[in-house]
């Protein structure tokens, strides 16, 4: 089990990455990226980003980036809950610059069984801390 948002919780992520290989995503998911800055991770901010389904540690050239805390993220990617993404967001715990169009995509996108299953992967190793 590795901690929520270490560098070994990203080396196992990227591990899983790689073994789930085509996540065969709906094209919205496909082609989103965006940057994800977690504002309350341990040890300081946390940047990362999602791109082609996966997360990986990190920044990309994406249009958009959030600041979230990393309960919201952990909804995002382990619940994909949009409702309490959406409740975090009007509360102001999602921050959005940029692309607020790639925001929308998460909101009605849903994910492959492919990802899902990844998903599923990634929480069986995470360390709810």
């Amino acid at each position: 089990m590795a901690v929520f948002l270490t560098d070994e919780w990203f080396s196992e992520v990227e591990r899983l990455g790689e073994e789930a290989g085509d996540l065969n995503l709906p094209p919205a998911l496909a082609n989103m990226s965006m940057n994800l800055k977690v504002t309350d991770a341990e040890g300081g901010d946390v940047q990362a980003y999602l791109s082609e389904g996966k997360l990986k540690k990190g920044e990309t050239n994406a249009p958009t980036t959030l600041s979230l805390n990393k309960e919201a993220l952990k909804d995002l990617v382990f619940d994909f809950d949009m409702n309490k993404a959406m409740q975090a967001f009007m509360s102001g715990n999602i921050r959005v610059e940029g692309d607020m169009s790639q925001l929308m995509t998460l909101q009605s996108a849903r994910p492959s069984d492919e990802q899902k299953q990844l998903f599923e992967n990634i929480m069986s190793i995470t360390e709810q801390a």
